[in-house]
């Protein structure tokens, strides 16, 4: 049996498992139309915007979201206006640190030429507004567990984490 086959078959598979990766810098194999995304943290939040370089007209923009990355893809020859907008963009906001997923809005955009993207930074640090049912940590002694009073007590089971205790 020849090794070859083996090895085709292992890129092939390799090459489809990694090539629909969302990484900030492209995929693990880059290639020209490949989605591309935009992190937005505390400390950097980021805008996008698209614009059309023939009118100056914003075509699409976003306050991207602390916590959250958007990611975009342009296709080539999808869109609705074969002057005007012959591209199509599909764009997606995912959790932070997303690798994979399916972008799920779309609209017609203008051709590569035609259009700009620009990402700025917002004045930061902003912060994730708090989820709603979250625990609420308080310095209350009463709240502490045993171990961490002046009395002291048990250390909880290794497989629990003392992370757990940090919330």
């Amino acid at each position: 049996m020849s090794i070859r086959p083996i090895l085709l078959a292992f890129g092939l598979g390799l090459g489809l498992a990694l090539g629909g990766c969302y990484r900030p810098h492209g995929a693990a194999m880059p290639y020209t139309g490949q989605p591309y995304t935009y992190y937005s943290t505390d400390m950097k939040p980021k805008n996008f915007r698209l614009l059309d370089v023939r009118t100056d007209d914003v075509v699409f923009s976003m306050d991207i979201p602390v916590g959250t990355q958007l990611t975009v893809q342009f296709l080539n020859g999808e869109g609705d206006d074969l002057v005007y907008t012959p591209d199509l963009m599909l764009y997606q906001v995912f959790d932070l640190g997303t690798t994979t997923g399916k972008l799920r809005s779309s609209m017609s955009v203008p051709d590569a030429g035609s259009r700009r993207i620009e990402v700025s930074l917002r004045p930061g640090p902003e912060y994730l507004t708090p989820l709603p049912d979250r625990e609420l940590r308080t310095d209350e002694l009463e709240d502490r567990p045993a171990w961490w009073t002046p009395e002291g007590g048990d250390l909880p089971d290794e497989n629990v984490g003392l992370s757990s205790y940090h919330n």
